[in-house]
Order: structure tokens, then sequence, then C-alpha cells
């Protein structure tokens, strides 16, 4: 009797467990579609190709398992060119996730409604400020700040126009050269503009047909190796091909596991744009104004 006491007890808390092992795959698999329904609703993939240019775009969040957190992306036609932004809000959670919407959605109006690109960011930095303070978080003003690179693409002159505010600098990938547009001019993160009342203005850059523009955020530039060493995009890329834009965002983010060798886990968000210009008959070469 007691034998057969043991065994029913045994298969029931088994049977129990199972229940709640099934209950928790389940509530898991609930909450990662939602999160990745947000994802996809504040953060959409960019279209791969506008125009002349081919896109390519990845986000990696921190950890494996997340599929939202505080970088963003966004590409975007409009009638004075291709615009884009790549920016990295300071901390995560939702308090980041709520700043991305907010950067999102003012991009996607003030992309089509400003002519100017500086008067542009400048309504962005207010939309920015105006959205965060709605949300009654006044005690993290000057810590709730976004680093960001925005840029306005016209492929017919092949001119490239970059505001740098307090991001890691962009490439210019042309065959296997690389070569880093650092601006003259950087300027204060996003949301902390106030701290400093001269704002630097866009700086243009002419780039040949088949170069490609590389944007990322600094879980690329700050990812370390096992002796603490910075991974460096610029020498890493250098004297390597690529046959497209996803060769090189893929082969980016590849190289980048391999420095850190965390291939499951990073110490950061990771988003990366690269936007490459077909070729045609001109063969111009760089010359940049800055």
């Amino acid at each position: 009797m007691v034998d057969v006491a043991n065994v029913v007890v045994i298969a029931t808390v088994a049977v129990f467990l199972n229940y709640l092992l099934r209950r928790q795959g389940r509530l898991l698999e609930t909450v990662s579609g939602v999160a990745e329904v947000v994802q996809r609703a504040v953060l959409p993939d960019p279209p791969t190709q506008l125009g002349s240019l081919r896109i390519a775009a990845r986000y990696a969040a921190a950890h494996t398992d997340a599929r939202i957190g505080g970088d963003l992306y966004v590409v975007q036609d409009t009638p004075y060119g291709v615009r884009l932004i790549i920016a990295d809000v300071r901390g995560k959670g939702l308090k980041a996730v709520a700043a991305v919407a907010i950067m999102v959605g003012a991009f996607r109006v003030v992309a089509d409604t400003e002519a100017d690109l500086n008067e542009m960011v400048s309504c962005l930095e207010g939309v920015l400020e105006r959205g965060l303070q709605r949300r009654g978080w006044e005690v993290e003003r000057w810590e709730g700040f976004i680093t960001a690179v925005i840029a306005e693409i016209r492929p017919d002159d092949r001119t490239v126009r970059l505001i740098n505010r307090g991001h890691p600098s962009p490439l210019l990938l042309h065959e296997s050269t690389v070569q880093t547009l650092g601006l003259a001019e950087p300027d204060l993160p996003l949301g902390i503009g106030s701290l400093w009342e001269c704002r630097s203005l866009a700086e243009t850059v002419t780039v040949r047909q088949g170069s490609t523009l590389l944007f990322m955020t600094d879980g690329v530039t700050e990812a370390r190796d096992r002796s603490g060493e910075f991974y460096d995009p610029l020498t890493r890329l250098s004297g390597v091909g690529f046959a497209s834009p996803d060769d090189l965002v893929e082969t980016l983010l590849r190289d980048v596991n391999r420095h850190t060798g965390r291939r499951r886990s990073r110490q950061d968000d990771t988003a990366v744009l690269a936007v490459t210009l077909d070729r045609n008959t001109h063969s111009d070469e760089v010359k940049a104004d800055i």
C-alpha cells in the first residue's frame, strides 16, 4: 500500500508539474508574440528598395529572447529625397520603447513636411522633449536623451546631407575602401540640445554610385572582446568587398559576434542600417565638402 501511495503521489506531482510547464510555455509564447507585434508596429522593417537605393537593416536586442529595445531606424521616401534616422535611446525597458515610439512617429511626420533638414531635426527635438514631459518624466529630463544620425539622400545628384547628434559616425564604403564620415561639427544628443544654444548645421557629402553608407548604433562600436578591446568597424571592414547591403550587414554582425565571443547575448542593443547607391554610367570620384 505504501508503494502504491508513493506511485500515486509521484504521478500526481508529475502531472501537476507538467501542467505548470505547459501553462508557462503558453504564456511565454503569448508574451513573445505580443512583443514581436509591438516591435513590428513601433519599428517596422524599412523598404529594401527606394528608387536607385538598396537598403538593408537588422535589429538585435541585447538578449536573444528580447524583441524590443531602445535602438531605432526609419527610412522614408519624401518630397526632399530619401530621409533616414538611426538612433539610440538612453536606457532600456518600457520608457526606452516609449521614447522610440515618440521618435519614430515624429520622424515620419516631419520628414514629409519640413523642407530644411536642420529645421526638421529641430522639430524632432521639440516633439521629443514635449512627449517626455507629458509622460511625467521630468526627473530624467537631462538623462532621457537620444543619440542619432539623420541623413537626407538625393540619388539624382549623389549628395548626402548629414546631421550627427552625439551618435557613432557612419561609414562610407566603396569597393574595398572604407572611410569614416566624421562631421566637422558634432552636436549634443536629442533631448538635451537646450544645454547648448548653438546648433550645428547639416554637412554635405557627394558619393560615387555603387557606394554604401553604413549606419550603426554603439552596440557595434562598443562591443568588446575578452581583453576589453573595442570593435573597430573601420579596420575590420577595410579590404573586404560586399555583394549587397544585406551581405554587408550580415557580415558585420557575424564579425561582431566573433569579436565578442558572446553569440547568445550582447551587452547592448544593436541596430545596423546599410544604404547602397546603385551603379549607373557615372563614375565621379568621392568628394566631401566637410
